[in-house]
């Protein structure tokens, strides 16, 4: 059986709409090289990838080295050193950085935009 409690609809006129632990979502089959699960809400009947809404949606490398390129990256590896330790093309590490990039910017955005007001703290 698969833990599905982290996932949620991604389909934003559910009801269920971004609601974890609803026991809502089912695997419809898995898909793929990697063999990825295609998520399906039992409540609007929309289906989605696993990977939907995440940093590594639309990847095509195995789960743990798409994570082995964005950790050295985060260690501050530069992208041709990241590309010779992690085995992938140097245009590779661009293609997952850039979407990623663009993904820990909304994510923070969302995290300031519930964080309570500091009067002392920084203004964007």
């Amino acid at each position: 059986m698969d833990d599905l409690s982290r996932f949620c609809c991604q389909n934003p006129h559910c009801p269920d709409y971004g609601l974890r632990g609803r026991d809502n979502l089912r695997v419809g089959f898995r898909y793929g090289k990697h063999q990825r699960r295609l998520l399906v809400c039992r409540c609007c009947q929309q289906r989605f990838s696993e990977r939907k809404g995440t940093a590594l949606f639309g990847t095509r490398l195995p789960h743990a080295q798409a994570l082995a390129v964005l950790q050295h990256l985060q260690e501050g590896c530069g992208v041709r050193q990241t590309a010779r330790l992690t085995g992938v093309a140097k245009d590779t590490v661009v293609r997952y950085v850039v979407p990623a990039g663009a993904h820990a910017r909304q994510t923070h955005d969302e995290l300031v935009a519930f964080s309570p007001a500091d009067p002392g703290g920084a203004v964007r």
